[in-house]
């Protein structure tokens, strides 16, 4: 049963609701005049089909994407299960996020992290305020996925794995 007394008003009790909701999770990456760029996003998905477009929100405060705006081209890492501490690593501030972290140039230039499920390079195409947060729109210019990877799942505030056993449904 829900209850649904109660108030929307504390961050806490939104977390705490939306929270149930799971989310894949994707590190933005771009390459930038002194070095790579990149921040962890749970906000990631799929927008349209015709024009081709992805959307992200970045919280308004972020110092990483004003900077990865100006790239030009931006990628989305969707990571995989087991890549928590790559999350962990880009959610950070004020550290050297692509430590310890293997990657390579995307299509565009934008890093490619080593070992993600799926990889998609865009450019920015249009954005939004929208509260605390901005909406991104990225017009993609190329992706690929490797199917042998599962994604790192985002749920009630825990990293989790996909339940191998469980049955799927094609669509």
């Amino acid at each position: 049963m829900f209850d649904l007394s109660a108030p929307a008003d504390t961050a806490g009790t939104v977390r705490e609701v939306l929270g149930h909701f799971a989310t894949g999770v994707a590190v933005i990456t771009a390459g930038g005049p002194a070095g790579p760029l990149g921040f962890t996003c749970q906000s990631f998905v799929s927008l349209s089909l015709e024009p081709l477009l992805v959307s992200f929100s970045p919280a308004r405060t972020s110092r990483t994407w004003p900077l990865i705006r100006t790239a030009g081209t931006f990628g989305v890492n969707v990571l995989a299960a087991g890549q928590a501490d790559v999350s962990a690593a880009f959610a950070g501030s004020g550290n050297d996020r692509f430590h310890g972290v293997g990657w390579s140039p995307g299509p565009g230039g934008a890093p490619r992290l080593d070992g993600v499920c799926a990889f998609v390079s865009c450019e920015p195409w249009d954005e939004y305020a929208a509260g605390d947060h901005t909406l991104v729109l990225g017009r993609v210019l190329a992706l690929g996925a490797d199917a042998a990877r599962e994604p790192l799942v985002f749920h009630r505030g825990r990293y989790r794995a996909l339940d191998p056993g469980a049955p799927s449904h094609p669509r």
